[in-house]
């Protein structure tokens, strides 16, 4: 097989089936994109501009946000200039750029994701150790724990993928990803699927802890009725959201490695696109819809600026 290390760019066939109907799906994709952000910036102006927000809970909630818009951005502007194009490519620099947003959104989501567990335990297990415990400088240093491992991680896979000659630049999906670029390798990739699997038992872990902590917190919620409707309207969120990006990163991250290709593109695009649509879409309606303080936030947030306007 020819060695084709020195490639320049790679070729994206996930869209080859959309060309007959690529102003319809770019337009579609468009308005979803900008109801994303629309929803997503909501949420976040609503807790940095409302003091009574200013809170743990909310902060991370609005980390989880901001997570949401730097990944989707990594993803649906790519996606929205292929739809114009009839060549699907992207530079070898671009698709390590896009490889890097897309792994760092996830890892850093479920880290968050883990911070807000805690977060939430000691808010109900020990309520009155809550404000010695998260104080303003540990939300610091968890905001930041939250971004620098998940982008450590995301550093680590992509030094592997970097170092390996490739013999192929035909990627079968939507954009890129560090396992589609390690399969064109020319030479073995024991290294890269060893790393790759630490990495997984990480965040398998970190899925572990939330689950333990939520069970922890089940048990304290259960002893009363305050504690029940504390655990609907603060906890619940998070663990539909845990649950719900969980199951989407699954089914990408499967599909991927034991995926077959006599699959139909349509179906593999759905697969590998779902952690990138419904829980960026999602998350912020959940939060906005469930938790009281933000939606009434919210509400009076647009009630001013529309007499503002009157």
């Amino acid at each position: 097989m020819q060695n084709l290390s020195n490639i320049a760019v790679f070729y994206l066939n996930g869209l080859n089936e959309t060309r007959s109907h690529k102003y319809v799906f770019f337009t579609l994709t468009l308005l979803f994109y900008l109801l994303l952000i629309f929803f997503n910036l909501t949420l976040i102006a609503t807790i940095l501009l409302e003091k009574s927000l200013h809170e743990p809970m909310y902060i991370f909630i609005c980390n989880l946000n901001v997570n949401i818009l730097y990944g989707t951005a990594g993803f649906y502007p790519k996606l929205l200039a292929d739809f114009l194009s009839d060549i699907h490519v992207i530079s070898y620099t671009g698709c390590l750029t896009q490889t890097f947003v897309i792994y760092s959104f996830v890892f850093c989501e479920y880290t968050n994701l883990t911070v807000m567990a805690y977060d939430r335990y000691v808010a109900i297990c020990k309520p009155l150790e809550y404000h010695a415990i998260m104080k303003p400088l540990t939300v610091v240093k968890f905001l930041l724990i939250s971004w620098i491992f998940p982008l450590c991680d995301t550093l680590v896979l992509l030094s592997l993928t970097i170092r390996l000659p490739l013999c192929g630049s035909y990627i079968d999906k939507l954009y890129c990803e560090n396992w589609a670029v390690v399969k064109l390798s020319c030479v073995d990739t024991t290294l890269n699927n060893l790393c790759g699997f630490i990495i997984m038992f990480k965040y398998i872990v970190h899925f572990i802890f939330i689950l333990y902590s939520y069970i922890l917190i089940i048990r304290a919620c259960l002893k009363s009725r305050e504690g029940r409707s504390k655990f609907m309207q603060t906890c619940l969120p998070h663990l539909i959201t845990l649950i719900n990006f969980t199951i989407t990163t699954v089914f990408d991250v499967m599909f991927s490695r034991y995926g077959s290709r006599n699959t139909p593109q349509t179906l593999r695009n759905i697969m590998a696109v779902e952690f990138l649509v419904i829980p960026p879409l999602l998350n912020p309606l959940i939060y906005g819809l469930k938790l009281t303080q933000i939606r009434n936030r919210v509400m009076k947030l647009y009630k001013r600026k529309f007499d503002a306007h009157k």
